[in-house]
């Protein structure tokens, strides 16, 4: 078990299990009347099947006593031809119930898929700082397709299992009441096992596709980390994790399908207990003269039909055990909190009206609630200054950022944007104002152009070389064999600086009023970032900037430097000012300087 996870008891599990199948109906209704449909469908199929057995009946009695007189051939070539069109009457609905419960379950984990995504998109990023990328994924595909297989193969086999259990019940008693408590008696003790078995292997089929998620987690860490866990020889270690949640894994699966798979066997042996206690005791009422062969020959059918639905519903029973874990997954993802809704917002920014200025006043912020990162920012720019946060690792400067681009809500305080408070502006006019390059670099799979135009659909494939021209790709996008319309895969087609300055010049072709630079040349050489900084220099011209960096001698020329330390400016001013009073940021500087002369 995942060392962060929460043991959950008998009740929590059982509300757990209550809440996912309320949330499972809610978003079924709009599939209610295909699935009404399918199961009176289902219903009328199992009906069919049910009449069988007494016209089987009414031919074995005619035959019967055919023998001591003569077998009357034209009224069992009518029953006959009667009891061929009720089971293909029962076939032709039993096959339109399955189509419609194919299509309404391939429908519905569409809509749940699209539910999913819509809920990403609304999440805040604090829920993505705390759970894994592949546990994610592994919802979004795994869970879902495990729902939808169960509710396609199991739902019409248990609506037919239970019509078909109930109906030979009614057919038993109105054919025979002692034979009818034979057959029962002798099959009762299959439900008793049954609820047992579900009850015993439930726990395990939850645990199953909790560590699904684990793995499929882990998988993803080790994959997009590779180089790190070569390079530190970490295989060893990966391995060990992955051996330890495929352990948990395989014995979660054993001890559930073990169980589960008890019950199958089990029932057919119930069944085939119910013929002998059922040919024995129609066999001694036949010598009495209480009943005829054809009773003995319909309660064989009707024991068929009596314990083959037990069989059918442990078998459903033992997919929806899966079916609801995955369920609960799925729809705790779905409950997830969101962030603030933002539709009463009306205030807005125009980015071509913006003037520039942005005022941090007595701002607090913490990820967690007992741990306060920022504890009282205030600063006041003007527009189109220079503004470089510097500091050491963990002094906030990246918390900064987040929430002045509003992905994260501040404890207390208020940042404000030409006059505006970001509280009364929405996130997406926020995002507007902002070009953003950071220090991670994402490229994702097209071509080279299509990464540089990114939801841009007004620029010209010459903006776009101009501003590769500047940042110094063009040269190298120039030489590959497509040019800018070579597809870019997760592979090594460009170095991790050259994907660097592509996304830059993603950033350079956006026109917004102002820019942020998280690290945006820690990825290249001494070199390149001479010729990025130019190209930061021209983009900085007219916009408000912020500037993240480590390397102090990319930011001499900025307009204000803050020097931040545990989450407060503890020194700010020019590059001469601050070396001038020969603080902290004289001493990181220097710093600086003294590893390059060692």
């Amino acid at each position: 078990m995942h060392p962060g996870r929460r043991k959950m008891n008998n009740n929590e599990k059982a509300k757990d299990f209550k809440k996912s199948m309320l949330s499972l109906i809610k978003y079924c209704r709009p599939y209610l009347l295909p699935v009404i449909f399918a199961t009176i469908l289902a219903i009328i199929s199992a009906i069919m099947s049910i009449i069988g057995p007494d016209k089987l009946r009414s031919i074995t009695n005619l035959i019967t006593d055919g023998l001591l007189t003569g077998i009357n051939i034209a009224e069992v070539k009518k029953i006959a031809l009667l009891l061929i069109t009720i089971y293909l009457i029962s076939a032709i609905f039993g096959y339109i119930e399955q189509v419609i419960m194919a299509v309404v379950t391939n429908k519905f984990s569409k809509h749940l898929r699209k539910e999913i995504i819509e809920k990403i998109n609304h999440m805040p990023l604090k829920y993505f700082d705390k759970n894994s990328y592949g546990d994610i994924l592994s919802r979004v595909t795994n869970d879902v397709d495990t729902l939808s297989m169960t509710l396609n193969q199991s739902l019409g086999n248990l609506v037919t299992s239970i019509t078909l259990l109930i109906g030979s019940i009614i057919m038993m008693f109105v054919t025979n009441g002692l034979m009818a408590l034979t057959a029962i008696l002798s099959s009762i003790i299959g439900f008793i096992f049954m609820f047992f078995i579900i009850s015993k292997s439930q726990k395990y089929f939850s645990r199953l596709q909790d560590e699904i998620g684990e793995l499929d987690g882990h998988i993803e860490e080790m994959y997009a980390g590779h180089n790190v866990v070569k390079v530190y020889n970490g295989v060893d270690d990966a391995n060990k994790k992955f051996k330890e949640i495929n352990d948990e894994m395989y014995n979660n699966v054993r001890k559930g399908q073990f169980l589960s798979g008890l019950m199958h066997p089990f029932m057919g042996f119930i069944g085939n207990f119910g013929y002998v206690c059922v040919c024995i005791v129609g066999a001694l009422l036949t010598m009495n003269n209480v009943i005829d062969f054809g009773v003995i020959v319909a309660f064989m059918m009707y024991v068929r039909l009596f314990t083959n639905p037990l069989s059918q519903i442990a078998q459903s029973a033992s997919s929806l055990q899966s079916c609801a874990a995955a369920s609960e997954r799925v729809f705790e993802f779905l409950d997830e909190e969101e962030m603030p809704n933002e539709d009463k917002i009306t205030k807005k920014l125009n980015p071509q009206e913006i003037k520039g200025s942005i005022e941090f006043k007595h701002v607090k912020f913490g990820y967690d609630e007992d741990k306060t990162i920022i504890k009282d920012f205030n600063v006041s720019i003007k527009p189109g200054e220079k503004i470089a946060i510097v500091g050491p690792t963990g002094a906030g400067k990246t918390t900064i950022v987040n929430l002045l681009m509003k992905f994260y809500d501040i404890k207390d305080g208020e940042i404000i944007i030409d006059g505006i408070s970001t509280k009364e502006l929405t996130r997406e006019n926020i995002h507007d104002l902002f070009i953003m390059v950071l220090q991670d670099t994402w490229v994702f799979e097209g071509s080279i152009k299509e990464n540089i135009r990114y939801n841009k659909n007004n620029i010209t494939d010459k903006q776009i070389e101009d501003v590769c021209k500047v940042v110094g790709l063009h040269h190298y996008i120039k030489s590959l064999p497509d040019g800018y319309n070579t597809i870019l895969y997760d592979n090594d087609t460009l170095s991790q600086g050259q994907k660097q300055l592509l996304t830059i010049a993603r950033g350079m072709i956006e026109d917004a009023p102002f820019l942020i630079l998280d690290e945006a040349t820690s990825s290249v050489d001494t070199r390149t970032e001479e010729l990025v900084q130019k190209a930061m220099d021209k983009l900085t011209e007219g916009r408000t900037s912020f500037i993240i960096a480590h390397r102090l001698s990319t930011i001499k020329n900025a307009d204000l430097i803050l020097m931040m330390q545990e989450g407060n400016i503890i020194e700010q001013g020019t590059h001469e000012e601050l070396l001038k009073l020969n603080g902290k940021y004289a001493e990181l500087y220097n710093s600086q300087f003294e590893k390059l002369e060692d």
